[in-house]
């Protein structure tokens, strides 16, 4: 059963568990999202620790960055790696160029909207050779809500829809949305002792589902007496992971 975890560790181990659980069902397009606003200054250590889930692979696993200077960076700071560690390159020097016929299993880290073209290419060409892809905290949350008219429509229907997520993490005050793989979309509400399950949705509970849920959840229960959700004081899980991602970079 899932649970809110405590720390960055926690959310990790999480994660890595939900995602080989996700592949082992055969899933070849994941994702794990963790929406915090200081997760993408700890990308690099993320991709490190996930690259221990396919050490069988040797130099089969392939590490894409978003671009050749985070690239250059993480090979400076890891040495010499049996993995393969490159960029999604550009429209001047596309994915596919970036590919071989020996990569077995692909980890994108912190792709963003800039670059969903070549993350889309790239699970194109993966898929015709049956490997999978997995994008670690990628940054396409915004394009998938906020992108408006026809191309922005065809792209979710087309490439992100097809994306599942493995894991799935957003503290929001006073809560947490929770996913992992194989299980529902979970809502908690922070209580005085700890967290409280109050819903699980088949699809990502957001927006005004969300807001739903919570009132529903606040109508039931007699006790509760902010009807805006009361916060108790303590630190929650978004403290704690945002105090131990301090720690990771002080």
């Amino acid at each position: 059963m899932s649970s809110i975890p405590q720390s960055l560790e926690e959310t990790v181990s999480q994660a890595k568990a939900a995602t080989q659980r996700a592949l082992e069902a055969g899933c070849q397009r994941v994702q794990v999202e963790i929406v915090l606003p200081e997760i993408a200054l700890e990308a690099q250590s993320l991709a490190l620790q996930f690259a221990e889930l396919f050490e069988s692979y040797g130099s089969g696993l392939k590490i894409l960055f978003p671009d050749t200077g985070a690239a250059a960076l993480a090979r400076r700071d890891w040495g010499e790696t049996v993995f393969k560690v490159t960029d999604l390159g550009s429209s001047r020097t596309p994915v596919e160029m970036k590919l071989s016929e020996d990569d077995e299993v692909f980890l994108v880290v912190a792709a963003s909207a800039v670059e969903v073209a070549q993350v889309e290419k790239l699970c194109n060409w993966a898929q015709e050779r049956d490997r999978p892809v997995i994008l670690i905290i990628p940054q396409l949350e915004n394009v998938a809500t906020i992108g408006i008219g026809y191309a922005a429509r065809q792209l979710r229907e087309r490439f992100l829809s097809t994306l599942e997520t493995a894991y799935y993490l957003r503290p929001f005050e006073g809560g947490t949305i929770l996913r992992a793989y194989p299980s529902r979309w979970q809502v908690w509400l922070e209580k005085e002792e700890g967290y409280e399950k109050i819903a699980e949705e088949a699809t990502k509970p957001i927006g005004e589902r969300l807001e739903r849920i919570i009132m529903g959840a606040i109508a039931n229960n007699p006790d509760q007496e902010n009807p805006a959700v009361a916060v108790p004081k303590k630190t929650g899980v978004l403290g704690s992971l945002q105090q131990f991602l301090k720690a990771l970079s002080s």
